[in-house]
């Protein structure tokens, strides 16, 4: 086995542990995300873009903190995936304590969270498209706490300082990625 998943086999992997649309969903906007920065950032778009579809697939079976995600961390250790990759599915949430100490890590947790309030945004446009949304309809919605009151904006913050873009750079960065793949995302 390689050290890191094809797509494929990362995809296999996630549809065996998620079953829920909404969450697949995420993982799919997460990769488009991850992928968004690596191409950025001149790095390799298909690692990057695994981490993506993998940071949360054990969330359906272990939704707590005390188990998500060092559960999948310890599956793709045991499957014989790269440390780089566990690693990199520990950085995502910040509980953890696990160090962002390469730009994969700080894309994840950068783009984790982002990713949940485009897709609210979303769903509040006339239309519930993706195409209708832009960064100041998002920045819009920012200072609305009961808006998405699940997406920690605080994170959000630090994912973008922590990846040298503005807040609105990093907004229309995972915006325009998560547009990309509209179709997959049912928006």
């Amino acid at each position: 086995m390689a050290d890191w998943p094809a797509r494929d086999e990362a995809l296999s992997v996630l549809h065996e542990w998620t079953e829920n649309k909404n969450l697949r969903k995420h993982a799919y906007a997460v990769e488009a995300a991850m992928r968004a920065y690596a191409r950025r950032l001149g790095e390799d778009e298909d690692r990057w873009g695994v981490l993506g579809l993998l940071h949360d697939f054990d969330y359906e079976r272990y939704p707590d903190a005390a188990d998500h995600p060092a559960r999948g961390a310890e599956y793709l250790r045991a499957q014989g995936y790269s440390e780089e990759l566990a690693e990199g599915v520990m950085a995502h949430a910040e509980h953890t304590g696990t160090s962002r100490d390469t730009a994969m890590k700080r894309a994840v947790f950068a783009v984790d969270e982002l990713t949940g309030l485009i897709v609210a945004v979303a769903l509040v446009r006339p239309s519930r498209k993706l195409s209708d949304v832009t960064v100041d309809a998002v920045m819009k919605k920012w200072p609305e706490k009961r808006f998405a009151a699940g997406v920690d904006r605080s994170l959000v913050e630090t994912g973008a300082r922590e990846m040298g873009v503005s807040l609105e750079e990093h907004i229309g960065i995972v915006l325009e990625a998560m547009q990309e793949i509209a179709e997959d995302l049912g928006l």
